[in-house]
């Protein structure tokens, strides 16, 4: 190392630790000031950079890493997210008319993507080897300063359950080694709480679920994208609405959550056919999710619908439409419905037609506020994002809230702790009486299928002040849920549970039954 060099770092350390001390000491909280700040202090040092937060981080006590933290909305739902890519794999019925990607396009990608998403960029650096994604991952997130002993990862990339059982296998168990790894080189422990699959629903089969909960799934996302048969015929789907209540109903009888992806504008689909897609959605029983990725059409170059629209054949949903008809499913959601994601993240120089905005959930916010209505979905009321956004529930308002409804030939109750008033989220249940699960372990049994403390991600054995993770709210929805089954005359009662949380309820008297925690009632 040069002089020069030398002499630079030496500054740069001064700097990051006189920044860190400035932080202790005035507790900044506003983003302006403190980037003020660092240029001022950057200028004061002769710095060629401003300091990154993550280098602070490392100088900072923990009680101030808060004040650091970038892109806080990642653990605010109390868990680190960490999406994973398989490689480029054709899907098995072909390709869907207005489906860009997979290994044969020109893209090169995994079918669906184009290969510029974050997600897709990050697999090609690291040669789509899960290992390398989830360490260089976890590496990003531990930088801008989030806690990460909570890791739920989501596997993308197109129709896994359709490639071989052994790279499936491969894959999953590449991921759990990479946590493994990460936490070792630090001496903690990071633990899954959760692993998602995404899949067709006729590739969810009893044979494909069992292969998931091998490798130790807790929730299916399934491509629904229409709940009509004429539609799905005209995209080249390759499925039925069929396939997909029974895929629905198989994946709640097997204790896992479930969600749809679902698409609006696509070819023979009129604005009403799209408003009415979201009636059947919450208010048929065949469907009810418990999550909806909700997608505008996009016309990407390399797909047939590409070509049809080319030759005035399609014409795309246009961002007013968008904005008006996700408006009117946010206004009839049921509050046990989570509405993951709204909008594509293919970046806009690759989309020929259709709505390119990339923030279409705030845009269909703002026409919310216009309209004198709000949406009453879980996210929309978790009580980490209710407080990035200025509201804080009052722990002695906190109510027990208990709302049951039909779902796939089955009762599902969702227990909640809400602050009513403000309707502010803090925890969940969701407990199923099945129709008829496959599975020798769910005889006879309920089904405990998700319970989830909302806010901060916080470590075990630690509290946060603005978080409600560690107060003993998910013992107490899992207390009701007991009583609940009881009362109903269950004898038994099975949990499914994330890998790395089976620990937690062995404390309540849970032991392990294949990959489910049960419990004799």
């Amino acid at each position: 190392m040069s002089d020069e060099m030398r002499t630079h770092t030496t500054a740069y350390e001064d700097a990051c630790k006189e920044l860190a001390g400035l932080v202790a000491e005035a507790g900044l909280n506003e983003a302006e000031s403190f980037d003020r700040l660092k240029k001022e202090i950057s200028r004061k040092y002769g710095l060629r950079s401003i300091p990154r937060n993550s280098d602070l981080l490392k100088l900072t006590p923990g009680e101030l890493k808060e004040r650091l933290k970038r892109k806080r909305m990642r653990t605010a739902s109390g868990v680190a997210p960490v999406a994973v890519m398989t490689s480029p794999y054709p899907c098995p019925h072909g390709r869907c008319v207005m489906c860009p990607g997979g290994p044969c396009s020109d893209f090169g990608s995994p079918q669906s993507y184009v290969g510029r998403e974050p997600a897709a960029l990050r697999a090609a650096q690291h040669g789509f080897d899960p290992f390398e994604q989830v360490y260089a991952r976890l590496t990003q997130l531990e930088e801008i300063g989030h806690d990460l002993e909570k890791v739920e990862l989501i596997l993308m990339g197109g129709t896994l359950t359709a490639r071989p059982v052994e790279y499936q296998r491969w894959f999953v168990n590449r991921c759990l080694a990479a946590m493994e790894e990460f936490g070792d080189a630090r001496a903690r422990e990071i633990r899954n709480t959760g692993i998602t699959f995404e899949t067709r629903p006729d590739y969810a089969t009893e044979k494909e679920l069992d292969q998931m909960l091998e490798l130790g799934a807790t929730k299916v996302e399934l491509g629904v994208q229409q709940v009509t048969d004429v539609i799905l015929e005209k995209i080249q789907r390759g499925h039925s609405v069929t396939e997909s209540i029974e895929a629905n109903r198989r994946v709640r009888d097997s204790g896992l959550k479930v969600g749809f992806h679902v698409m609006l504008g696509l070819p023979g689909a009129s604005r009403e056919d799209d408003k009415a897609m979201f009636d059947h959605l919450f208010y048929d029983p065949n469907f009810k999710p418990d999550y909806l990725k909700i997608y505008p059409t996009l016309v990407v170059k390399g797909t047939q619908l590409y070509d049809a629209w080319k030759r005035g054949e399609y014409k795309p949903i246009g961002e007013e439409e968008a904005i008006e008809i996700i408006a009117y499913a946010k206004r009839i959601i049921p509050k046990w419905v989570r509405i993951q994601r709204i909008q594509r993240d293919i970046p806009a120089p690759y989309i020929e037609a259709g709505v390119r905005k990339s923030n279409l959930r705030q845009l269909v916010a703002e026409r919310l506020h216009e309209l004198g209505s709000t949406c009453q979905c879980i996210r929309c009321r978790e009580a980490g994002l209710s407080r990035l956004a200025g509201r804080v529930a009052d722990e002695h308002a906190l109510k027990l809230v208990s709302v049951d409804y039909e779902a796939c030939n089955g009762t599902e109750y969702l227990l909640s702790y809400e602050e009513v008033e403000q309707d502010i989220l803090v925890a969940l249940l969701r407990l199923r009486f099945p129709s008829m699960p496959h599975r020798e372990e769910l005889k006879h049994a309920a089904l405990v299928r998700d319970l989830h403390v909302y806010g901060d991600l916080v470590n075990l054995g630690h509290r946060k002040e603005q978080s409600w993770q560690h107060r003993g709210y998910g013992a107490r929805l899992l207390r009701k849920a007991e009583e609940i089954a009881g009362d109903a005359g269950y004898k038994k009662i099975a949990v499914m549970s994330g890998i790395g949380v089976r620990d937690y309820y062995a404390r309540f008297g849970y032991t392990r039954e294949g990959p489910f925690m049960v419990k004799l009632l």
